[in-house]
């Protein structure tokens, strides 16, 4: 079964209440049984779709009338909007466990544990200058490569030489997790993060040892906000949402 599939069919039953497609993030609204909760994703989308003849979000103004378990399956849409609409759903309704998580930045996890080892991280993370300092090597994967990074086909070089590998959520939405975590030595420490990132077990069965990701802690402010464009860091700063990690011991 596949990563996509499991996560489908780990959600609880929610009614879902408001999406928002934002500038850089994507929200879900969702009342579950324990309460209202929000879940994230980043914002993709397909340049060469033409929304004239395909849109990017079918069914755009109804969405939040859709059924909780048909929202999550956009998952499987061939359109990254789409997409990140049913993974920010399931990060919406994945059931919680605090007892699971601690407090913990990934990006300072692994500034002190990549000290003199390699590292590929796929995705330009903040942490990118901090990692440069200590890490033994640090490839940084880009599609869209700034100075220092590699272009993302230089993945089949690197990854396989990296003790430990930094994978954005967002490869759950650009359809690149799979060929990617096939790339990993078997002995090498795989951390997923970024806010799309599930935190769910699901992953530590498809080669994720560490899950890092976001709890929404105020979820009406947190639509509103990525409605009016806010970034990850001021949504953080305000409190609205906390980043969490989960470890496969």
């Amino acid at each position: 079964m596949s990563i996509t599939e499991e996560l489908q069919r780990a959600i609880i039953p929610g009614r879902i209440l408001a999406v928002q497609v934002g500038l850089s993030r994507t929200a879900v609204l969702a009342e579950a049984e324990d309460g209202i909760r929000c879940g994230l994703a980043a914002t993709l989308s397909n340049p060469e779709l033409d929304n004239h003849h395909q849109p990017s979000v079918r069914q755009a103004g109804h969405l939040h009338e859709i059924d909780y378990a048909e929202l999550a399956g956009l998952i499987e849409s061939d359109s990254f909007t789409e997409v990140a609409i049913g993974l920010a759903t399931i990060n919406a309704l994945l059931p919680r466990d605090a007892s699971s998580w601690v407090e913990l930045n990934a990006e300072d996890y692994l500034v002190q544990n990549g000290a003199g080892k390699n590292v590929a991280m796929v995705g330009h993370f903040p942490v990118v200058n901090r990692l440069r300092a200590c890490a033994g090597n640090l490839w940084v994967l880009e599609l869209r490569p700034k100075e220092g990074d590699l272009p993302a086909e230089a993945a089949a070089e690197v990854i396989p030489q990296a003790d430990i590998v930094a994978i954005t959520g967002t490869t759950l939405i650009n359809k690149t997790f799979d060929g990617l975590i096939k790339l990993c030595r078997p002995t090498a420490e795989v951390i997923m993060l970024g806010p799309s990132t599930p935190l769910s077990p699901v992953l530590h069965g498809h080669g994720v040892r560490m899950i890092a990701g976001t709890i929404v802690l105020d979820p009406q402010k947190t639509v509103l906000g990525i409605g009016q464009g806010i970034s990850l860091h001021q949504l953080h700063q305000t409190g609205w949402i906390k980043f969490v990690t989960m470890k496969k011991e």
